[in-house]
């Protein structure tokens, strides 16, 4: 953390031990360390292929050898967490249509746009030579959209079926993904403004229902791993895309030099958007197929999730 940043820290520790309560669980859980060794070592395999892909050929020995350790640990997980008492991920939730489709709409938010986040700074600093600061404050347009759709969506979720926001919000930022596409060496940064705008009007429906819609769908004793749950899907969903778009984004600079490079550039970054804008679709698509009203299990109110006060988008 930066050392300009340690104020913020310093009050966020305040304002936690001094406002938030603490609740611990009346049965609490074990650690799985037996589960948590073998998924955790299974997504490192995966990222560690992905990222070595850009080096190396996909036919390449190590990245075989991680691909095969990755498909070997992953698909024993499901295996060894029923043989677990006390599982760090219980697979029945997955049973549940809506739970599966927030699931999925957790991994599409952050595969797509956010992960997008790092290829756009290095395009504006390095093709439209921006300084950090320049990058941050012309990215943050996306963060000041989103806030104008979090608060009214964070309140309409305790009124309709959350699936209304979290499904065409995702599909709002798969066509700001595409409307930032079209980029040629001479663009200026301004291409980009509607996709930023829509992306982050889009972010902003889907943030707030989907905190609530994980915890929503399962009974009291079980939120704390129902949320752990969306949060692990977030995580894999940013670190997998990111390590993936990464290959593809040093294939298309290699060899680039000179004035060949701002082409090389943009002419990759219209890709890596385009497959962004394919994975917010996609995860859109299954959040409205999948989130109904019938597993929702707050009283009164079957077809909504728990409301919870809006967060800021963040990766």
């Amino acid at each position: 953390m930066a050392w300009g940043a340690w104020p913020i820290g310093v009050l966020a520790i305040l304002v936690t031990l001094t406002k938030v309560r603490e609740f611990r669980p009346p049965h609490a859980r074990r650690i799985d360390f037996p589960g948590v060794a073998v998924f955790t070592g299974g997504l490192f395999a995966l990222v560690y292929a992905l990222i070595e892909s850009s080096r190396h050929s996909w036919g390449s020995t190590q990245v075989l050898v991680a691909l095969v350790v990755s498909v070997v640990l992953l698909g024993s997980f499901p295996l060894l967490e029923r043989t677990r008492k006390e599982p760090m991920f219980d697979l029945m939730l997955f049973r549940k249509p809506t739970f599966l489709g927030g699931s999925f709409a957790a991994f599409g938010m952050n595969a797509s746009l956010y992960a997008m986040f790092l290829y756009l700074t290095l395009y504006l600093q390095n093709v439209q030579h921006l300084s950090p600061l320049g990058a941050g404050l012309r990215l943050a347009i996306i963060t000041f959209a989103a806030t104008l759709t979090a608060v009214p969506a964070g309140r309409a979720s305790a009124r309709i079926s959350v699936r209304w926001l979290i499904g065409p919000g995702l599909l709002l930022v798969g066509v700001g993904l595409l409307l930032m596409r079209g980029l040629g060496p001479h663009s200026d940064w301004t291409h980009m403004l509607p996709g930023f705008l829509i992306a982050g009007l889009g972010s902003g429906m889907v943030n707030p229902p989907l905190a609530s819609t994980a915890v929503g769908v399962v009974e009291p004793k079980n939120t704390g791993m129902a949320s752990g749950i969306s949060a692990t899907c977030r995580q894999v969903g940013i670190a997998t895309a990111i390590a993936a778009l990464g290959s593809i984004f040093a294939n298309g600079l290699s060899g680039a030099t000179g004035i060949a490079v701002a082409g090389r550039y943009a002419s990759t970054l219209n890709e890596l958007l385009l497959i962004a804008a394919c994975i917010a679709f996609t995860a859109g698509a299954l959040a409205l197929a999948l989130i109904r009203r019938n597993d929702f299990v707050v009283q009164g109110a079957p077809e909504t999730a728990p409301r919870v006060e809006p967060q800021p988008a963040t990766s």
